[in-house]
């Protein structure tokens, strides 16, 4: 898990937060919109869709791209937990939420390393 998590408000344009996720080198930003649904997710494919489809990316605000039926992990799951929901969901980053606070990101990229590592030190 990344407990270095890119945060982003509604209010930012998909530029604004493409050049965000570009600059730490993630593929996701938390959203969390206190007057609206709480906490959600913007990934990089949410603004592959908006240009795709056309989309001014320096119009668009992020709250109106974000997933907000997310599925939220506990900082208790193992890995296997973990990619177990992302399976079942399809979906490549998930929100570690302790109690209501944001503790992390969980990506596919995070389970990737973990395994592989553990089958360096198994093997």
């Amino acid at each position: 898990m990344s407990n270095q998590v890119l945060m982003v408000g509604p209010e930012h344009t998909l530029r604004q937060a493409a050049q965000m996720m570009s600059a730490r080198r993630v593929g996701s930003a938390v959203v969390i919109d206190p007057e609206s649904e709480g906490v959600g997710i913007m990934t990089e494919r949410d603004v592959l869709n908006a240009i795709g489809a056309g989309l001014d990316c320096d119009v668009e605000r992020t709250r109106a791209h974000v997933s907000w039926d997310v599925v939220y992990a506990g900082p208790d799951w193992t890995v296997e937990e973990a990619a177990a929901a992302m399976a079942r969901g399809g979906f490549r980053h998930l929100v570690v939420l302790d109690g209501r606070e944001v503790a992390g990101v969980i990506s596919v990229r995070d389970l990737m390393r973990v395994w592989s590592q553990q089958r360096l030190t198994v093997g």
